[in-house]
């Protein structure tokens, strides 16, 4: 074959490529003849069919198969001896073929850039650290006592007050008539809470054990049931019980109730977990810092199929977000050109960081093992209890799926890797400003 390279323009390439007819045509009579062995034809015994009925029959057909497969072998060798690593599947037009002749081809692609990343040493960056007050541990045992509530019966002639229990039953009626959702029975409703839609728990107070009544109420206009949304019910209620809601005391006794020994482990447990959450949040933080210090000290070209990709991703979630009116408030009241401008920016970076990091991980072998995969699945799987089952069979199923998964762990395991070479200078910040920083990185460019 004869592979001349036409065009070499930044990262893009491409080749003229000329397959001999007479190396098609032995290639055609090598499988020919392959075939003879084994086929069998009526009249006639295996190996014995005749070549010029086998050419008859089967000639066509080998012949896509030995084209497409001396396509494929002479991609693959101009690709492999001018040293280059696709972006993309290459386009491949056959620009002359006909039985006799030479095959003609030629074959486009964009290669990778060659990406040489900086010293991570000179990096440095602020990494955000809030320091746990006993105060804020005090407060989230309050929570704690306050999702372990116990509740003690008040006397039959109470009225009912705002904090109080009240145990009910209630049907719900539009236009007389029961509707779905709307009935229960021995239901704990804790007037103040706010669980009922507005003016329901305000008519209880004041009533007592036993006393009835019918609530009128107007369903809100933006009720997530639009058959009752803006439409007026009566509620027929029997009040059965009122209730005195008791806060558990912070002491042993509740922390053996969540299954720590003593108030000290449940103390420290706690703590533990208000730490995760903000050492979840500093990372998202100083992440967002790596990877805008990484897109500032990197300038490469980067293919532009991968942008056009990324760019149709992002493009397709904005329209999207403009459709369900979820547009991001800095993107209102910008056309469309402008835009897809700044989007177009984003999916550049967004691709030169992601060469840069895979870069870094080929360099320095970093891989996701099957065991980041399990755990990754298992979390995914909590995420829907009961339904754990279907979601391992999910993945097991779905490869694709499976990177989806693998993606965001690799990415996460070369930029640890890179943070361990960086300077990072802790700082100290209250937990709002944690927050807040946060929420920024969040909406970051990648």
């Amino acid at each position: 074959m004869h592979i001349t390279e036409t065009n070499a323009d930044g990262l893009k390439r491409e080749f003229k490529i000329v397959v001999p007819a007479g190396q098609i045509a032995d290639r055609v009579e090598s499988k020919l003849k392959e075939l003879a062995q084994t086929v069998q034809m009526p009249g006639f015994r295996p190996g014995k069919v005749p070549l010029p009925m086998l050419r008859k029959k089967y000639r066509a057909s080998i012949m896509g198969e030995v084209l497409e497969s001396e396509v494929n072998t002479a991609t693959e060798k101009a690709i492999s001896d001018s040293g280059l690593r696709p972006a993309l599947q290459p386009k491949i037009e056959i620009t002359s073929f006909e039985d006799g002749k030479d095959l003609e081809f030629t074959v486009a692609l964009e290669a990778l850039p060659d990406v040489e990343p900086v010293d991570f040493s000179t990096i440095t960056l602020d990494r955000p650290k809030v320091e746990i007050a006993d105060a804020e541990i005090d407060s989230a045992l309050a929570r704690i006592a306050e999702r372990n509530e116990q509740s003690e019966p008040l006397p039959a002639e109470h009225k009912a007050e705002t904090g109080d229990i009240a145990v009910i039953d209630f049907t719900g009626k539009r236009n007389g008539e029961p509707f779905d959702g709307g009935a229960a029975q021995n239901y704990q409703l804790k007037l103040g809470s706010g669980s009922f839609i507005p003016g329901f728990e305000e008519q209880l107070v004041g009533l007592s054990a036993g006393d009835e009544r019918t609530i009128p109420l107007t369903f809100p206009a933006q009720y997530h049931n639009a058959e009752l949304a803006g439409q007026p019910v009566d509620f027929d209620v029997k009040v059965h019980e009122l209730r005195r809601p008791q806060l558990p005391p912070i002491d042993d006794e509740l922390a053996k109730k969540l299954g720590l020994d003593d108030l000290e482990a449940l103390r420290t447990a706690v703590r533990e977990q208000i730490e995760r959450e903000y050492g979840a949040l500093s990372r998202t933080i100083v992440k967002r810092r790596l990877l805008d210090a990484l897109a500032a000290a990197h300038d490469f070209a980067v293919p532009q199929g991968m942008v056009d990709v990324e760019f149709e991703h992002i493009w397709k979630q904005v329209e999207e977000d403009k459709q369900h009116g979820r547009l991001d408030p800095e993107d209102q009241g910008k056309d469309d050109d402008t835009l897809k401008a700044e989007y177009r920016e984003i999916a550049e970076r967004r691709v030169r960081l992601g060469l840069l990091l895979s870069e870094v991980g080929r360099r320095n072998t970093i891989t996701v093992t099957q065991q980041d995969l399990n755990r990754a699945v298992v979390d995914e799987a909590r995420r829907y209890p009961g339904q754990e089952g279907l979601v391992f069979q999910y993945y097991q199923k779905n490869p694709d799926a499976m990177n989806m998964l693998k993606a965001p762990i690799y990415e996460d395991k070369v930029v640890d890797f890179v943070l361990e070479l960086a300077k990072t200078t802790d700082t100290p910040v209250t937990p709002e400003e944690l927050s807040k920083l946060a929420e920024g990185a969040e909406k970051g460019q990648a």
